[in-house]
Parts: C-alpha cells; structure tokens; sequence
C-alpha cells in the first residue's frame, strides 16, 4: 500500500501544524501552528521527505482538504512540510474527539471522575467507541499510504491509542513509535474502563516498536497496566522510552523581547501598580489545572498573611478551553467567580488583588513570565506543563516556582521548587508565602538550575531522539 510519494517519516496527530479558514471571497486563508512537533519535524531538515497526517477539525480545514481531493496540502501553506489532512465525518470526529478522547481518555488519565456519578460505560459510549475506531482507521490507511518502504512514524497522544496497531496490521514494514502526551492512570483506576475496551487501548499502543512518554512515572503506570490487564510481560516486545519534552529557551528568549511584549508589561505594570510583588500563573481552563483552589490558596495567604495585602497580585491567565462542552464552561465561570470573590472581599480603591484574563494572549502571556517574582503550577495532574519549565526561562529577575508534586515536570524540576500537594489549600498558601519571602539570591539561583533543567531537552531535539530510538 506504500505511496509513490513514499514519505521517509511521517507524524500523525489529531491537530495539524497549519489551519485554515474561507475568507468572503471564497479564498482560503492558511495559517501556521507552532509547538514542540513543528520544531521537531523542521529539524530533519528538507532533504527528508517527510508528511504530517492530521484532521480537518473545521469548516475552512474541510474545505482545504475538498480542493486538495483528499490528498497533500500544498507544502507553502505549512512552512514547507507536506501535510495530509483528513476530511473524517463531522459526527464521526466529533463523537471520538469529545466523546471519548477529551470526555473518557482524558478523564481517565486525569483521573477527574467524580465516581459516585461517572462514568457510564452505556450503549451511548459504545457507539461512540465505535466512531473513535473509525477515526483511528482513517489515521492508520492515511499514513499506510503515505509512508515509504520502512519508513519510520511518530503517532501522537490518547487521540490515536488505537492507530498503531492498526497501521501494524496494514504496513508490518514499518517502524512505529507512540508518544503520550499526558499522564497514564494507575491500574486501578485505568481499570475504570470496561475489560475490553483497557486491553484494546493498550494493545493499539503496544502494535508500536516504540510507546513512548513523558516522566518515567507515566511510562512505569503503563507498563504496570499491561501486566494488570493482559498479563505479566509485555508479549509484543514493544519498547517503552521517556522524553521529558523541555522548553524551546532561543525562542522562548527572543520571542519575549519582542515590542508587543513590551507594550504588555507596560499595561500589566499599570494594572498591577507601582512595587508590587506577582504570582503569575498561564494555564487553559482545563479541569486538570485547578486553578480553582490556586485561587483559594492565594485568598488563603491573604487571609493568613495580611502583611502581604496590597503588596502582591496574582495575575491569573486562564484562557477558555473546550468551551463546547458543558463541563468546561462551567469551570470557567467558577474561575471567574472565585477571582471576583476575592477581589470583592479584599480589593481597595488602589489595589486589585487578582488581575484576571481570559482572551488568549501570547505576548501578555511571555509579559507576564518575565515579570514573575512567583509562578504557581499546581495541576491536578499534568503530563508534563510547559510553563512550569518556560517561565524559569524568561523570568526577568528570577521566580520562585510553586510546584504541583502531580504535575510530570517534578520529576525534572522538584528539587528547586516549592512543591505543593494540589489539593491541600492550606499547604498551598504556605508555599505561596514561602516563595514570595525567598531571599533575591537564593531564587536566582534556583531560577538558573530550574531553567538548566527546563531546557535539557528542547523540541527538536526531542523529536529527533524518538526518530533516533527507533533505528
């Protein structure tokens, strides 16, 4: 089934690394993504013939993909790199994307049910079950076509658990790596799923030569979940890697000195007010990041510490994420709420305690890492959290970084951070307080371990250690 075109590497994930959109006049418009796999794939440079294999996941990407007649976009739109976008049913991809993907396999690996409750594996998410197969089908004959004779294919995240043992049954010539991109439940609770539908998910991953993750703590609950449920050993002879995906530190550095980042300290500073201390968090409103309680410790420190009332502001971003589903929306507003209380409760006519934002800003966002005197990672659970490595990194004078212990990052970062059990408000309040009274020298120099280790292993090469390990 290979390609003339016989793509050398091939990646595949549900988001692509360009979008479109159907302007007025019926033109389409292109616009390009960034992130770790666009860096990564640019690295092998062009004289790798590589294609990305994604989804339309919109109106103008469908459209994009019906001009295109099913096959390669052109390669200009997406910074030279040849993409295959997939014009999957709209109910399809939304029945696998929100109903399990992003409603069960995030949840599960999350660990976010609220069990007396949920879930409910009912005839309603079998049917799902069965578009999110299809959906891992398209993937799997896309790249089968796509991909040369022993080509090598990096399939990305719980979105496409199910791809590479399909595409094994398709191209056993292939070599085939899967990278996880959040954490993995434990036994236990990855027992959650019904019997069939856990062995299917980890058999999919396990037709990889390769399954890779994040921390070694994701890798070893993986591996424990195959010895739970299909049995002691790994029969497949699949090889589990970690790749502690750190931050891009020349873009990150440039990037935040660029002009608009500038214009946006200027209003930050002016919202803030004249020598204040800040606790700085960025995250999506995702339930994982609990920014609920981050906003309760922070009402708790001013409750527990009033020396520090109109001398420090949290500048909370939390930017809407999946908005179209209901529980998302609603924890956006309890956000909202939470930051009003507290302004209610303890604002003064000069001082805003919370400074909060909910439109999308990257150039606020890289403003605000640099003037960070704390940041405040405390998810839930966290494959990895990106920011909890970028904002050491861009820090103007050093930060403090308040740490979840269940965030991935610990395993590289814990040793100089203040490290935080998520739920425990109290405890939170008391790192908050700790790290605000940390001596200049002391966190400058936590700052440059912490941005040593943030950058230990930038995206590109991230991407090309997995390409390597699977030679």
């Amino acid at each position: 089934m290979a390609s003339s075109r016989g793509a050398e590497v091939l990646v595949a994930s549900n988001r692509g690394p360009v979008s479109y959109e159907v302007r007025e006049d019926g033109s389409l418009h292109a616009r390009r993504g960034g992130g770790g796999l666009v860096s990564g794939l640019s690295a092998i440079g062009p004289e790798t013939d590589a294609v990305w294999v994604c989804a339309a996941l919109g109106d103008g990407d469908r459209e994009a993909v019906r001009r295109a007649g099913g096959g390669l976009l052109p390669a200009e739109d997406s910074g030279g790199q040849r993409v295959r976008m997939l014009g999957i049913d709209p109910a399809v991809f939304a029945d696998a994307y929100n109903g399990i993907a992003n409603s069960v396999l995030w949840f599960v690996h999350h660990m976010l049910y609220q069990t007396p409750l949920e879930p409910l594996f009912d005839a309603e998410f079998r049917r799902q079950w069965e578009s999110y197969r299809s959906y891992n089908r398209a993937f799997a004959e896309a790249l089968a076509e796509e991909a040369g004779e022993g080509a090598a294919v990096l399939i990305q995240d719980y979105h496409l658990a199910l791809a590479p043992r399909m595409l094994r049954q398709l191209r056993p010539d292939l070599r085939i790596g899967h990278f996880s991109h959040t954490p993995w439940a434990p036994p236990d609770y990855f027992r959650l799923l019904p019997d069939d539908i856990a062995a299917e998910l980890l058999t999919g991953i396990l037709g990889a030569d390769r399954a890779a993750f994040l921390t070694h703590r994701w890798a070893d609950a993986f591996t424990d979940c195959c010895h739970a449920v299909l049995g002691p050993g790994i029969p497949s002879g699949t090889r589990i890697g970690v790749h502690g995906l750190g931050a891009d530190a020349d873009f990150l550095r440039e990037r935040a000195h660029r002009t608009d980042v500038s214009e946006r300290m200027a209003v930050l500073r002016e919202e803030i007010g004249e020598g204040r201390r800040t606790i700085v968090r960025v995250d999506r409103t995702e339930l994982s990041k609990n920014i609920v309680r981050g906003l309760l410790a922070y009402r708790q420190l001013l409750t527990d510490h009033p020396e520090w009332r109109e001398r420090v502001v949290h500048l909370a971003f939390a930017y809407p994420s999946r908005q179209d589903l209901a529980v998302y929306r609603d924890y956006t507003a309890e956000v909202q709420r939470v930051a009003q209380e507290i302004n209610g409760e303890f604002g003064t006519p000069g001082w805003t305690p919370v400074v909060l934002h909910v439109k999308d800003d990257f150039a606020r966002s890289l403003a605000a890492y640099r003037m960070a005197d704390v940041a405040l990672v405390n998810p839930i659970r966290d494959g990895m959290n990106l920011v909890a490595k970028e904002v050491p990194v861009v820090s103007d004078e050093g930060c403090a970084l308040v740490l979840s212990r269940e965030a991935g990052a610990y395993e590289e970062l814990g040793d100089d951070a203040v490290v935080v059990n998520p739920y425990d408000i109290g405890g939170t309040a008391r790192a908050l307080h700790e790290a605000l009274s940390l001596p200049v020298g002391e966190r400058a120099e936590r700052t440059k371990r912490l941005a040593a280790a943030a950058t230990a292993l930038p995206p590109a090469r991230w991407f090309l250690d997995q390409l390597a390990a699977l030679e």
